[in-house]
């Protein structure tokens, strides 16, 4: 019986061993997490330059809407308030930073105070290497200071949002093919779907149909690929195929994406450029910019469904929304295109020059805006400016009919057909 029961005694000891090391696993992986696979930042607790224990409040206000504003961008990772503030007033390693949060990218910043002034500088490193990624400043008034906060921090995730997706974008490009998975295939698509030519529609229509396959639940790639069928129905031959794959995939993406600012935006104004039910779409609009108020790629297209619709007012201050928000953006041209023929349709030919032109130098590649800057020109009466952007829209579009650009009905058929007849003044081909 005693060698029985000592028997029993000595038997759980390899479970406790092997307990022991699972816990020490554990809190090596608490301290040390793992990336998850998705962008991932951590804002820590600005600097105070002022000198001003009572600015402190303003500082901490700043950074706790900037941790609120970017948890607001579908597919970011972002850590939360109690966390970071634990590295307040603390000398930093970055990478270190880095790896106890399990982040690629922090945010750290500093706000100053001189007379009725604030300045607040920010800069977003990328963790593993302690390397650069963007920095800017802001500053305004501070007489009031709430005000002064909601707009700083407005301006912050409003230019932050694309950086990152540059920078992720640059990180895919930079992975071995055999490592890719469906968020890495989805990056590589956008360079493409933001060039808007033919052919970089086909490849990223390519890579948007692998991450599919892989994930057929992904929003955003849903958005991305309407719009990519839906280009080349417009620009390709009018295709059934392609309009029925256009509308499909918006369809899906206005579902699935319900929560999706992102894909709910690009969805709604494929749904509008084919169908043209403004009512539905601007409803989709709405609802994203609900989601997300610092999203310039919803006030877009946004701004391009209101021009559609005739509801300039709303289409000229979504686009200068957008601008404002992210002045660098690769999908700008659309708020230049919405400003552009805003001004043409209202008679305002020299502005309608100015936003063509400013939409080109974002998106050189894509043959409606030179016929936008034509269609200014010619009703200026400047035919040799026309002659010479037409030249130019027939390099990048060799193809180029006025019967197809009227057959894309993106606008009612009067002001198509008076786009169209500007187009014939300067010599394109019918």
């Amino acid at each position: 019986m005693g060698e029985q029961h000592v028997k029993n005694i000595a038997e759980p000891l390899p479970v406790y061993r092997v307990l022991r090391q699972r816990f020490v696993v554990d809190m090596q992986q608490l301290r040390s997490p793992s990336l998850p696979n998705k962008p991932s930042i951590a804002v820590l607790p600005f600097t105070n330059m002022s000198g001003d224990p009572e600015q402190e409040y303003f500082t901490d206000g700043l950074v706790e809407d900037l941790i609120t504003g970017l948890s607001k961008i579908p597919g970011l990772f972002v850590i939360a308030r109690n966390s970071t503030f634990a590295y307040k007033g603390r000398t930093l390693d970055i990478r270190q930073v880095a790896r106890e949060l399990g982040v690629r990218y922090v945010m750290e910043g500093s706000v100053r105070r001189a007379a009725d002034r604030l300045r607040i500088t920010a800069q977003l490193i990328e963790g593993k290497d302690a390397t650069h990624v963007w920095a800017d400043k802001f500053e305004g008034a501070a007489e009031d200071v709430f005000d002064l906060q909601d707009r700083l921090t407005e301006s912050i995730v409003g230019t932050l949002e694309p950086t990152l997706r540059r920078a992720e974008i640059d990180r895919a490009r930079r992975k071995r093919p055999d490592s890719l998975d469906a968020y890495d295939l989805f990056l590589r698509a956008l360079p493409h779907a933001y060039a808007n030519t033919p052919a970089d529609t086909n490849e990223a229509l390519r890579l948007l149909n692998e991450v599919l396959s892989l994930d057929p639940n992904y929003a955003s790639a849903h958005g991305y690929a309407a719009w990519g069928y839906e280009q080349r129905f417009l620009r390709g031959g009018f295709h059934p195929e392609d309009r029925a794959a256009a509308l499909k995939h918006a369809n899906i993406a206005m579902a699935i994406g319900a929560d999706d600012p992102q894909a709910l935006s690009m969805g709604a104004f494929v749904h509008a450029t084919i169908t043209h039910d403004y009512a539905r779409a601007i409803s989709a609009l709405d609802r994203a910019l609900k989601l997300n108020r610092n999203l310039a790629l919803a006030y877009g297209f946004s701004a391009m469904v209101h021009m559609y619709s005739e509801t300039y007012e709303r289409a000229c201050d979504h686009a200068f929304k957008a601008l404002r928000l992210s002045p660098f953006d690769p999908l700008n041209y659309h708020s230049y295109l919405a400003l552009a023929w805003v001004h043409l349709f209202t008679g305002r030919y020299d502005d309608a020059v100015n936003y063509s032109t400013l939409a080109i130098q974002v998106a050189p590649g894509f043959s409606v805006l030179y016929a936008s800057l034509v269609a200014a020109y010619v009703n200026l009466d400047r035919l040799d400016a026309a002659r010479a952007a037409a030249s130019r829209l027939l390099e990048v579009a060799p193809g180029w009919t006025n019967s197809a650009f009227v057959r894309m009905s993106v606008v009612r058929p009067e002001l198509m057909e008076m786009l169209a007849s500007a187009l014939r003044k300067a010599g394109l081909p019918e």
